[in-house]
């Protein structure tokens, strides 16, 4: 950070004073907005946080890695292997805290490459309003018209399973929908009087962009971050059931579920065995309704409407 300073190159002391209670008043007005959250806010925020937490530090809490491979394949649950391992050995207790940081750090990957795309081409269609608006929008229809978990299998088995092509063909496929939420939300706001200014003054089209549109409607565009990130999170996953998904022998929620389905059927023998499959389903229904509790207490709160007393 750098140090206030008044125009001859010296100290200020009532700069510095002015950034320490700027900074005290953002966090006190984040407090004030986190005490007003509902409890399905707060559990949906430290559901995240818990996710967050084992994602970074996936190689702390993993009493194995998360390939090894033991000599006894379907043990039991017992202290050495908490969650029992799998057909090939393999502890899924492990498995399942890597698959934390493999699963949700590919779908952060991919949400934030969708938006940085859709985003920017929806940007550029809603500032221009002309042939380019018309043939970014056309194409956005066709890829829209086609389902997505079909056409992403498709593509997936004609350029392969790598995380990259994972990564860039869901971002692709996603930014459809980014495209069409920032331009429709953009078309309100280039119209405005300061971005005819703006215009007028000369400024290029990616200045404009950055410093006029996009922080007037950003709290519609995080929004859709999270739910995007939603749908992001449950595609990978079912990729990954499908075999076309993240590939083995790197640990997904997706890939355990259906590498372990089989134990199912032994439910009447052993109930635990029987649960194997179904905790990294859980896993993901768990994120999965977590970012929706967060994202519909902030789409409450950017929307104006507050709650009667």
């Amino acid at each position: 950070m750098n140090t206030p300073t008044t125009p001859n190159g010296g100290y200020s002391a009532a700069n510095e004073v002015t950034l320490v209670k700027a900074r005290r008043s953002v966090l006190q007005n984040v407090w004030r907005t986190l005490k007003t959250a509902p409890p399905t806010a707060w559990f949906g925020m430290i559901v995240i946080c818990l996710y967050l937490i084992v994602a970074l530090f996936a190689p702390l809490f993993a009493p194995h890695g998360q390939s090894q491979v033991f000599p006894m394949a379907y043990a039991p649950w017992s202290d050495e292997f908490l969650l029992g391992t799998d057909a090939l050995g393999r502890d899924v207790f492990s498995r399942l805290i890597y698959g934390a940081r493999n699963t949700i750090g590919i779908a952060v990957a991919t949400t934030l490459l969708a938006f940085f795309i859709g985003g920017s081409l929806g940007l550029m269609a809603a500032i221009s309003r002309n042939w380019l608006d018309q043939v970014l929008s056309r194409f956005v229809d066709v890829l829209m018209a086609i389902p997505s978990l079909i056409f992403a299998l498709m593509l997936l088995s004609i350029f392969g399973s790598s995380a990259t092509n994972l990564i860039f063909i869901i971002a692709v496929l996603d930014a459809t929908r980014v495209f069409r939420l920032t331009r429709a939300v953009a078309l309100n706001v280039v119209v405005m009087d300061y971005v005819e200014a703006a215009k007028l003054r000369g400024e290029g089209l990616m200045w404009i962009m950055r410093r006029e549109i996009l922080p007037n409607i950003m709290p519609p565009l995080v929004a859709e971050f999270g739910l995007r990130f939603c749908f992001v999170f449950l595609t990978i996953a079912a990729l990954s059931f499908l075999g076309v998904g993240i590939q083995p022998p790197t640990a997904d929620w997706g890939s355990m579920v259906r590498e372990n389905a089989g134990l199912i059927q032994f439910a009447e023998y052993d109930l635990t065995a029987a649960l194997t499959p179904m905790i990294p389903a859980a896993a993901i229904a768990l994120l999965t309704v977590a970012v929706n509790f967060v994202v519909d207490w902030f789409l409450h709160q950017t929307s104006g409407l507050h709650d009667e007393h």
